[in-house]
């Protein structure tokens, strides 16, 4: 059932409502991965590394939902579901337990790493298809490319 109709081409459409998901499936890993770390982690760091988290899991919240609208927006019907999810997500699995906090941050460079890779590509392969969509993957890179940086130099 289509309800929205897109201003795309199919073909365009096709890229761009991939991407998008993509998009939408990493960030709702991200907010995940990073809360489930503050929830657990220790050390000696544990408030500043604690706080740090809880801001990427606010900048992946926020950027997923814009994210999910502009698919809706486009007439791709945006899944956030937990199995799609964990099907598609560019995230690696993490330990269940404590955490410590060097390990914390190890984590969350990592985490971080693999989903700035994969927005890039998506920056790339939405150029031509749709600008519009393309900023918002821009935009939203540098933010997580913001953390990124953060995070890398809590364990310099």
């Amino acid at each position: 059932m289509t309800v929205v109709k897109s201003p795309l081409s199919e073909q365009d459409l096709k890229i761009v409502g991939d991407a998008l998901q993509g998009g939408l499936v990493d960030l709702v890993d991200l907010s995940l991965v990073a809360k489930q770390v503050h929830w657990n982690v220790v050390g000696p760091r544990f408030r500043s590394v604690h706080l740090q988290l809880d801001e990427v899991v606010a900048t992946a919240r926020q950027h997923a939902d814009t994210v999910a609208e502009r698919a809706a927006a486009l007439g791709v019907s945006p899944d956030g579901r937990s199995d799609t999810v964990a099907k598609s997500s560019g995230i690696s699995t993490i330990a269940d337990g404590w955490i410590k906090d060097v390990e914390a941050v190890r984590t969350l460079v990592a985490a971080l790493g693999a989903v700035i890779t994969r927005m890039r590509e998506r920056v790339e392969s939405t150029e031509k298809p749709d600008p519009v969509s393309q900023d918002i993957f821009i935009g939203l890179t540098a933010d997580l490319e913001k953390h990124y940086w953060m995070f890398q130099a809590e364990n310099a």
